[in-house]
């Protein structure tokens, strides 16, 4: 029987325990473990070995990882038996704290989505172990893959120099995963209406105001839907020339004139693109329930077929909805078509790390590394030739007609359920198009990546890493800042609070510590462009 991480017993361990910042030593030497573990090739350990994983689970995974496909095979391969203690994604973060504070941590955390604070702050402590050498010794598809993106070994590593964790990474040839929820807008509208799909703001709003105003569809037409306003504001402040280093840094960006690093939410564009958003709102154009819709709603209201324009991933899979067309980078008012919507490859950089009390690092870094290569990235995705998938004369893969067109009636995901862990995200691993058959991958997915990539930004940042003393400022000053920043921009757009309010907030949001926080940006800034 699993052990189970619960909230009750990591309580009495912290009470018994403390923050020690270690466990118990491996009960194996380390000379037997480099005996037991073999450099390349499989089985990765002669003996077969137990270990024992921290493991995040999305809903539309099925329970019991060990059972799958994926892994039951690779245990057969490596002779290294995994046991999945699987937590919910739902309060996931409470869980790995209470894990990583307490004496009863695991020999790895697997998809639990760690941050870069986890890793500082666990590693500075000693819980997760520095990746760097054991990386360049026996990871040598990871070790590959640092080596051709320079950017992601800026972002693994913590301002101490050390690399603590394998992420989850973006091909970054893969635009239409990159470009994550791109504005939709309903063809059978457009048609009806005579109207081609806008390329400006202004035909936007035109073809926003032309939905609301037209009686198009049974029951009442939504112009413009999605299930955060943050993301709609995201998603069109590139129109302003705002957010040029992409999505990793929603507060600053590099100025075209300075070369510099800005505070963007204080900057005379980003109020233009709050009256824009003002505009929209007051009209009636912006649902209305964006500040209060869940995935699902939202889901639900975009599969009845009335809503004018979505902010979705594909409409196809989370709408059951095919006529809708993914636009390109709007241009804006001065001429500026930047898509700043756009992920950094560099996901969920605490995606498996390993802690000090796992016997077998080498073993352990050996068995994560198969799957940032593409033998073993087709075998996490896709499963095994014949049995889960098929090559086309093409050279394409497709999921056999099992997972398509289930025999018992599994939906497609609720049938790769029953062979992989993958679906909800946060896996490590490296994700491109010839693997990945999510709805990235689809043709209207594809075809809106390559009507975006001509307007992506000349680079895209990932997140910056803190010391300890910055982590300080930012999780608690620059967080009550953002914050501020993030209420007063919903109130702007709503106009409970008027647009003339402007100079007097911007003054305010200064004197909460702007200088200090833009210290401190530009110290991360500084580290992750001249890291190595």
């Amino acid at each position: 029987m699993k052990k189970q991480f619960t909230t009750m017993m990591l309580t009495g361990t912290l009470l018994l325990a403390g923050c020690s910042g270690g466990s118990s030593a491996p009960t194996v030497s380390k000379e037997d473990a480099l005996a037991n573990t073999n450099a390349t090739g499989f089985p990765i350990v002669n003996e077969a070995i137990d270990l024992t994983f921290f493991t995040g689970k999305a809903t539309a995974n099925n329970d019991n990882f060990e059972e799958r496909m994926v892994w039951s095979t690779y245990q057969d391969q490596t002779k290294m038996n995994i046991n999945f203690e699987e937590v919910p994604f739902e309060g996931l973060s409470e869980k790995v704290n209470l894990t990583l504070a307490s004496q009863d941590y695991p020999d790895a955390f697997y998809s639990a989505r760690l941050n870069s604070k986890d890793l500082t702050t666990y590693g500075k402590q000693g819980v997760f172990i520095p990746l760097n050498d054991l990386l360049e010794e026996y990871a040598p598809n990871f070790s590959k893959l640092l080596d051709e993106n320079p950017d992601l070994r800026k972002g693994l590593t913590m301002a101490d120099g050390n690399i603590y964790a394998f992420p989850s990474f973006y091909d970054p040839e893969f635009t239409s995963l990159l470009i994550g929820t791109p504005i939709w807008v309903k063809q059978s509208f457009l048609d009806e209406l005579g109207m081609e799909a806008p390329t400006t703001t202004e035909e936007f709003y035109q073809y926003l105001k032309a939905v609301k105003e037209n009686d198009l569809v049974e029951g009442e037409e939504i112009a413009f839907s999605g299930t955060s306003l943050d993301n709609m504001i995201m998603q069109l402040r590139g129109s302003w020339g705002v957010g040029n280093r992409g999505l990793a840094h929603k507060h600053v960006d590099v100025d075209p004139e300075t070369g510099e690093l800005r505070f963007t939410r204080t900057l005379d564009e980003y109020k233009e693109i709050l009256t824009y958003m003002n505009k929209l709102y007051t009209e009636g154009l912006i649902d209305q329930d964006i500040f209060t819709q869940s995935g699902a709603e939202f889901n639900a209201k975009g599969a009845e077929g009335r809503i004018g324009a979505v902010l979705t991933g594909n409409p196809v899979t989370q709408m059951t909805q095919d006529d809708y067309v993914g636009l390109g980078a709007l241009e804006g008012p001065d001429g500026d078509s930047l898509y700043s919507h756009v992920k950094q490859s560099l996901m969920h950089i605490g995606a498996f790390a390993i802690t000090d009390r796992n016997p077998y690092p080498e073993a352990t870094v050996r068995w994560m590394d198969h799957f940032f290569g593409d033998e073993g990235a087709t075998f996490y995705f896709m499963g095994k030739e014949g049995e889960t998938y098929n090559v086309a004369e093409d050279g394409k893969l497709a999921y056999t007609e099992n997972i398509t067109n289930n025999p018992d009636g599994l939906s497609q995901d609720q049938a790769l359920a029953e062979y992989f862990t993958w679906l909800g995200g946060s896996y490590p691993g490296i994700v491109k198009q010839k693997y990945f058959n999510g709805s990235e991958a689809l043709p209207n997915a594809v075809e809106t990546g390559d009507r975006i990539e001509p307007h992506l930004p000349e680079e895209i940042w990932n997140a910056f890493n803190y010391t300890d003393e910055e982590l300080q400022f930012m999780s608690s000053t620059a967080a009550d800042m953002e914050t501020f920043i993030g209420e007063n921009e919903a109130k702007f757009v709503t106009g409970e609070k008027p647009l003339s309010e402007w100079d007097s907030y911007v003054e305010q949001v200064e004197s909460m510590g702007l200088d200090q926080y833009m210290e401190i940006e530009n110290a991360a800034y500084e580290r992750y462009t001249t890291a190595e």
